[in-house]
Formats: structure tokens, C-alpha cells, sequence
């Protein structure tokens, strides 16, 4: 039981399921006919190959997860799994996950799927401690999602999947950042460079923070420009990304961790909710 719970830990669960959930909305923002059947073994086929990446991630930090508090407790730090054990794991869900979405999808679902496993697991997780240039790296896996699930849907790169890749992207530079701040102290026990050059947590950091989120708002209306969906979600978009950067203004007037945090919730929120808003809409 203990052996099986720790697998479940090596998932990530609800990271994945995040990462999933946003294939399955492009999926439906690019099918012509709406089928919840086929937008779930998108999620499922994402959950997989997200989870195969997620493993190759804990194992190659699973000596830095020891040093830091969140992590120490994970399933490899703690030996409950040894580092084998988590790579035949990660194959099966990665062969598995890729061979679902080129069966019943597309291969180029399946390739771009790849691509994102690969930058994620094998680029920018290495890059962590190196240089915060990772940030922008682990951004284009992280804004890959909705434009896998456009492709699953259309079997092709339109410029329609480039919207739903840039909003993506766009918004991975303060999720990331707020949580790089929230967690530096954590961070730093581990080596990792999350924060931008030259990683304090200053009005600079707060600066860059804002400007990334204030770029959200014209990118968020490019959906409408483009006939992905309607003007009710373009105007939830905006709300969100006018009530997103006021947070981002309070964290370069305090420079404190509890604007940061609050910060990191926001885009938590965000990112559904404008989802959710574009697929209702185009309903």
C-alpha cells in the first residue's frame, strides 16, 4: 500500500491533471464537433506523458529534494522508490501516454507531446541550477498544452494553436516567479536559479513580474481576433488580467512574501477560469 502511494506521489497528480486539462481545452477550442469522450483521452494521454516528465524531474533533483522542505518527504529522497523502479515507471507512463495520443489522435500529437517531455525532463530541468534562463525554457513545455490539444483536434499547427501556446507561455513568468519567491529560501538550500537575474527578490523582480502579466492582457484578446471564441470570454480575460496585474502593482509597492503569495494563487485561478471562459463561450 505504502509502494503503491508512492507512485501516486511520482505522478504529481494534480500538477499533471492541471498540465491535462489545458490539452483538453484546446482540444475542444479545435474540434468542429464537440465530443467530451475524445477531449478525455486527451487529458488522459496528457496526464501520462505530464507524469512521465514529472518523474524524469524528481529523479535527476531526488539528492537536491533532501535539502529542501517541500520536497524532503517525496518518495525517492526517502528511498521508498528507488531511482529504477521510478524509470521503468516513467517509460510505461510516457510509452503509453504517447502511444494513446498518436492511435487516437494524430503522430504529430503524439511528436509535439514528446518534444514537451523532453525540453521539461531533460533541458530545463538540468538548467534549474545553472541559470534562470530555465524559467523561459520550462515555459515552452508549460504553454505546449492547449496547442497539443488543438493539434489532437485538427491534426495541424494553425495559427489558432500559436494563440493558445502564447497566452500559455505568457503566463507561465509570474506563476513561476511568485512561486520562486514564496519558496527562495527553499530554493536557494537546493541551488536552484529560479528568480531573474540577479535573483533577489527586489523591485526588479517585482518589475518583471509586472510586465509579463500586463503582456497577458492583449494576448488574451487575440482568441477573439481570431475566431477561437466569442467576446464574453475576451471580456472575462481582460477583468482577470486587470484584477491579476493590480496584485502584481501591490508586490512592487511591498516587495513582501505575501503579495508574492498572493500572486501565485491569482495564476492559479487565472488560467481555468479564462480556459473555462473561452470554451463556454465558443459553446
Amino acid at each position: 500500500m505504502l509502494k503503491a502511494r508512492a507512485y501516486f506521489q511520482l505522478l504529481k497528480f494534480r500538477l499533471s491533471l492541471t498540465v491535462a486539462f489545458s490539452s483538453a481545452i484546446g482540444y475542444l477550442l479545435g474540434a468542429r464537433e464537440f465530443s467530451w469522450s475524445q477531449a478525455l483521452l486527451v487529458l488522459v494521454g496528457g496526464l501520462l506523458v505530464t507524469g512521465s516528465a514529472n518523474i524524469i524531474n524528481q529523479i535527476h533533483e531526488r539528492e537536491l529534494d533532501k535539502l529542501m522542505t517541500r520536497t524532503a518527504r517525496r518518495p525517492l529522497p526517502l528511498g521508498i522508490i528507488s531511482p529504477a523502479e521510478a524509470w521503468v515507471f516513467c517509460v510505461l507512463l510516457g510509452a503509453v501516454g504517447l502511444a494513446l495520443l498518436a492511435y487516437c489522435f494524430n503522430p504529430l500529437t503524439a511528436a509535439l507531446s514528446l518534444l514537451s517531455l523532453i525540453l521539461y525532463g531533460f533541458i530545463y530541468t538540468p538548467l534549474k541550477t545553472i541559470s534562470p534562463v530555465c524559467v523561459a525554457v520550462g515555459a515552452i513545455p508549460g504553454g505546449l498544452p492547449p496547442l497539443i490539444g488543438w493539434v489532437a483536434a485538427t491534426g495541424h499547427l494553425g495559427v489558432e494553436a500559436w494563440v493558445l501556446f502564447g497566452i500559455q507561455f505568457m503566463w507561465q513568468f509570474p506563476h513561476f516567479w511568485a512561486i520562486a519567491w514564496v519558496a527562495d529560501e527553499d530554493y536557494k538550500r537546493a541551488g536552484f536559479k529560479m528568480l531573474p537575474s540577479p535573483g533577489n527578490r527586489d523591485l526588479r523582480t517585482a518589475f518583471q513580474i509586472m510586465t509579463y502579466t500586463l503582456l497577458l492582457i492583449p494576448l488574451s484578446l487575440l482568441p477573439l481576433e481570431f475566431n477561437i471564441s466569442g467576446r464574453v470570454s475576451a471580456l472575462v480575460a481582460v477583468v482577470c488580467g486587470v484584477l491579476f496585474l493590480l496584485l502584481t502593482l501591490q508586490l512592487m509597492r511591498t516587495q513582501s512574501r505575501k503579495a508574492a503569495l498572493r500572486i501565485m494563487f491569482a495564476s492559479f485561478l487565472y488560467l481555468p477560469i479564462v480556459q473555462i471562459a473561452l470554451v463556454l463561450d465558443k459553446i
